[in-house]
């Protein structure tokens, strides 16, 4: 069976992704800018993919860690984590602005470092060649390696605030979602300056405490994803989850979801987005699913 990229709801059809992709009459597989790719999308030619990945800062140290060392030539851009704090409208904005900015000539494919992230990637488009992602919710996620695994912990121990590296160097003072949630209007979807000008800045204020604080969490979990290089990181977890009066946990994290992302290959975990298609919701076990441009 072919690849999500070449299919649409009657079966293959070549004319979805015109004429960048030719389908190889040779045992299933399919040749993509002269690259010979098996029907789970693993490059199985001798040339690497060159690859552009566009990727929160959260996931700094583990995305460099993972390019280092991948078979592929992999270009990086992080963008800010504060495009967490800005809504979903204004997330998708800035993504959308780093895509058009991508020379896609130079490239097989983009990898978008980012989960759903409350629909922050909802409504981004391939233009000629496929934007590539993993099917989470959100990073954690991708730091444990299993979406089922998150949920499993997740709704055994409600109430957990995570930490990563990144988190704590580069996260503090942005909403942890609940798996499956979309933020609106009434949560955290505006700045801190749209509530101002909206609420006054002592309402403002109390709100954002309320809404990007910890009032409701009881644990503090790290993720240790093995690029740590020493324990500061857990041990600033730890201290962070003391001052707070909250119990602390360690979990054994997995980048090896973030390693086939950057290596391949994309199997039913990621989704392929074809070019002149976009990101959309999927209100199943898929979160996400390709749609055709109008």
């Amino acid at each position: 069976m072919l690849p999500d990229f070449l299919m649409d709801s009657s079966g293959c059809d070549s004319s979805v992704v015109p004429e960048l992709w030719q389908i190889a009459q040779v045992t299933g597989r399919l040749e993509f800018r002269g690259r010979i790719m098996d029907t789970n999308g693993r490059n199985v030619s001798a040339s690497p993919c060159r690859l552009k990945l566009l990727a929160c800062e959260i996931m700094f140290r583990e995305f460099c860690s993972l390019v280092a060392s991948s078979k592929n030539r992999v270009d990086v851009e992080f963008l800010s984590k504060g495009l967490h704090d800005v809504g979903r409208a204004a997330m998708s904005s800035r993504i959308r602005q780093a895509l058009e900015a991508v020379n896609e000539r130079e490239y097989d494919a983009i990898l978008l470092g980012y989960a759903l992230c409350s629909g922050g990637v909802v409504g981004l488009e391939a233009k000629s060649i496929p934007l590539i992602l993993p099917r989470a919710h959100d990073c954690i996620t991708l730091f444990l390696g299993d979406r089922r695994k998150y949920d499993d912990y997740f709704f055994a121990n409600p109430g957990t605030y995570f930490k990563t590296t990144g988190w704590i160097e580069r996260g503090e003072n942005l909403t942890q979602a609940l798996p499956g949630a979309l933020l609106g209007p009434a949560s955290v979807d505006m700045s801190l300056q749209t509530m101002i000008e909206r609420y006054g800045e002592k309402n403002a204020r109390y709100l954002w405490e309320q809404l990007t604080g910890m009032p409701h969490y009881s644990k503090m979990a790290f993720i240790e994803t093995g690029i740590e290089p020493n324990d500061y990181h857990e041990q600033a977890a730890r201290n962070q989850a003391g001052a707070r009066g909250l119990a602390f946990d360690k979990l054994q994290g997995d980048l090896s979801l973030l390693r086939r992302l950057v290596d391949g290959p994309w199997d039913d975990d990621f989704l392929i987005v074809p070019p002149g298609h976009r990101i959309d919701f999927s209100y199943t076990g898929e979160i996400v699913r390709a749609v055709s441009e109008p």
